[in-house]
């Protein structure tokens, strides 16, 4: 059998922009910046989209603290230009992301148990709940709301109880899971595999290709819980911010 070969990394920051979007984006100078609305990172980082100068970081970071921002940009492979420039200007390294992906047609996992999990949308109460208490508050669950396309929200219980929830979202044949959040009673249960056991699910049933999820590279727990379940790290980003936030 033939392995599906995988998207490259540039498709999947098109999924991450996609499936968890800004409230805006908006085109200066070489930038792409981003109106997150408190959305997180990945809605509020400016990338560049063309090479960039010194003398472009004032607009850039003039634009990110009008809108209540630390000026912070998304490095993503190939602007390693970028990255160099940010360094020599005092910019720090924040969240290191691996990116990981797998074949839905190739992903051996065994499905969930009768109830341990469901997927709906919109997201109930109690997803809300646990939600916040990952402190994934309402500025996160309005990007969710906001994302374009098929999406839904994955519930996970355990000893009958509402334990875990995650958002999944499709772009391009992929889709991709966020917001994972698992309460700490529940933890080291095998509740977040059986989430992605339902997000693959859900996935197949819309027609896409391919399941993707994101985690930052200290997140030791979800790393191996990703590449145990046979999905690739595909690629790397990480943000460079401003060490004077409100300069």
């Amino acid at each position: 059998m033939i392995a599906t070969p995988l998207p490259d990394a540039r498709a999947l920051y098109d999924v991450v922009g996609v499936t968890w979007p800004a409230f805006a984006c908006t085109r200066a100078g070489p930038w792409t910046l981003r109106d997150g609305r408190g959305g997180g990172k990945r809605t509020s980082a400016a990338t560049a989209e063309a090479s960039a100068q010194p003398s472009d970081l004032p607009t850039a970071e003039a634009a990110m603290r009008a809108l209540g921002e630390v000026p912070r940009f998304m490095i993503r492979g190939g602007d390693e230009a970028l990255d160099a420039l940010l360094e020599a200007a005092g910019y720090t390294i924040v969240d290191p992301v691996n990116m990981y992906v797998a074949a839905l047609e190739g992903l051996d996992m065994a499905p969930p148990a009768p109830t341990a999990s469901f997927h709906l949308w919109e997201p109930l109460a109690i997803q809300r709940e646990i939600w916040a208490d990952g402190g994934i508050g309402p500025e996160r669950i309005a990007v969710m709301m906001r994302a374009a396309g098929p999406k839904t929200a994955l519930l996970g219980r355990d000893a009958g109880h509402a334990a875990a929830t995650a958002f999944a979202a499709i772009h391009a044949g992929i889709a991709m899971v966020h917001a994972l959040e698992v309460l700490p009673d529940h933890r080291r249960r095998g509740i977040a595999r059986t989430l992605m056991a339902e997000a693959a699910i859900w996935a197949r049933g819309q027609g896409a290709r391919y399941l993707a999820v994101i985690c930052t590279a200290g997140n030791t727990g979800a790393n191996a819980l990703y590449t145990g379940m046979g999905m690739t790290m595909i690629g790397r980003y990480h943000y460079r911010q401003h060490p004077q936030g409100d300069a």
